[in-house]
């Protein structure tokens, strides 16, 4: 595998090289492509940085903090640019980067540290104004006192890892009697994914819906916020559909918890790109994790804004404040995201790795499409199977509706099998077209009669 560095002789706030890191092989290149396009219009211009190959053990190429350290010195690298997984949430690896001079472009190891933690992170948001979700006041310590809090805040109950994330470490129990299996295998699953099996219990939310909120920060205690997303369709935790505006929050309950998101994050020294997550429940946003890192779906923020947040990214990285104040931003019209993976949904969205045979994207008005597919390109089955991001952007959401569904009807993807006809039949149902869904299913999908 591949990250990417940028090398030149810049103006002075320009960082004199900037390696980025991939989430997976696959989606490796697709931070390189994103990163790229910003840095190169930025002043700075691309070498190979290799940290490892596709088949070796992610421990000993992508997840080898000494070793990606070294190679970005050797190449004489003065930024890394972590990309939106692997290391991208990683404290060490940040303080790791700033001992041998090198600007990490995120935010501060302790407070990476400090929202990586979930109780931690939670009482810190609820300090600043923030609303939670009811659970423990902290990590659980037994299954017995897994139950007692379970009892006082009333079942069904989620039991979380406190270091986890994407779904994993993640037990639901429907009632007393399902506790202490829940917490024991959230446990388990804890340990396996993150060296950590410690856990947490949250009332589990019926019919709500997932709702994130796009932050930037400067090391100067400037925040802005870029407006929200409903990324509400998904399957095991993992996202379809990212829109932007939330089509169901109601304004005010928008504005309050904007401000107050920015709040939170100049609270607790926020610097760069970040994402708040939220649960909408009847109407309120409860808070439930920060991502510190800039995620997969970043795109659909810059849509509506015209604002690039990777070049913020570099900028705060270079020590400069952000170019933009609050008061700056317009946020516009509408943009909705369909991420497109080699996967076959009518066999369990099973992987489909393979050789891309045929690869014609759309290109029509209003279509943004972020990949690093080409007719040729390999989908490897050992990482993640994203081949691109379709974004359309419309002035209304109708109108992005269609415009995304005409765009996805004429792509053609030939070799491996993707989620295509999926998105189309989501974008197609009533239940999407209302609004009226939520986390508990898919819309639109299966298709009746499937």
């Amino acid at each position: 595998g591949k990250a990417r560095v940028y090398r030149n002789n810049p103006p002075a706030w320009r960082h004199r090289g900037a390696a980025t890191l991939p989430r997976g092989f696959n989606d490796a290149f697709q931070v390189q492509v994103r990163v790229g396009r910003t840095g190169r219009s930025e002043g700075h211009s691309l070498a190979p940085l290799r940290v490892g190959r596709a088949r070796v053990r992610r421990a000993h190429s992508y997840l080898n903090l000494e070793r990606i350290v070294e190679a970005a010195r050797q190449r004489r690298c003065t930024a890394v640019h972590p990309g939106w997984g692997f290391l991208s949430e990683n404290p060490r690896f940040a303080a790791l980067c700033e001992s041998h001079g090198l600007t990490f472009l995120g935010p501060p190891a302790h407070v990476m540290a400090l929202m990586g933690k979930k109780t931690p992170a939670k009482k810190a948001m609820a300090a600043a104004g923030l609303t939670l979700i009811s659970g423990s006041d902290g990590v659980l310590d037994d299954a017995a006192d897994a139950r007692r809090v379970a009892d006082e805040v009333g079942y069904p109950v989620l039991l979380k890892a406190e270091s986890g994330g994407g779904g994993r470490g993640m037990r639901i129990a429907q009632s007393s009697a399902e506790v202490e299996s829940a917490f024991n295998e959230a446990r388990a699953e804890a340990i396996a994914a993150f060296g950590d099996d410690r856990v947490y219990l949250e009332k589990l939310v019926t019919g709500g819906r997932h709702v994130e909120i796009q932050i930037l920060a400067d090391r100067y205690g400037n925040v802005v916020h870029v407006g929200e997303r409903d990324c509400t369709v998904q399957r095991n935790h993992q996202k379809l559909i990212e829109e932007s505006p939330a089509p169901t929050l109601d304004p005010d309950e928008r504005a309050r918890t904007l401000a107050t998101a920015c709040d939170a994050a100049r609270a607790i020294g926020y610097v760069g790109a970040g994402t708040m997550e939220f649960l909408l429940d009847d109407g309120v946003l409860r808070f439930m994790e920060m991502n510190t890192r800039l995620q997969v779906e970043h795109c659909v923020s810059e849509v509506r804004s015209g604002i690039d947040l990777v070049e913020q990214q570099l900028r705060v990285g270079a020590g400069q404040p952000l170019s933009i104040a609050q008061d700056d931003i317009a946020l516009r019209g509408h943009a909705i995201e369909c991420r497109i993976n080699a996967e076959d949904p009518s066999a369990g969205f099973a992987p489909t790795p393979g050789t891309v045979r045929v690869w014609q994207p759309p290109a029509s008005e209003g279509i943004r499409v972020d990949t690093h597919i080409r007719e040729g390109s390999v989908v490897s089955p050992h990482y993640d199977s994203l081949l691109c991001k379709v974004i359309a952007y419309a002035e209304t959401r109708d109108e992005a509706c269609e415009r995304m569904d005409r765009a996805l009807g004429d792509m053609k993807v030939e070799g491996v099998k993707t989620t295509i006809a999926m998105h189309r039949a989501i974008l197609r149902s009533d239940a999407f077209r209302s609004g009226a869904y939520d986390n508990g299913f898919i819309p639109g999908w299966p298709p009746e009669g499937a």
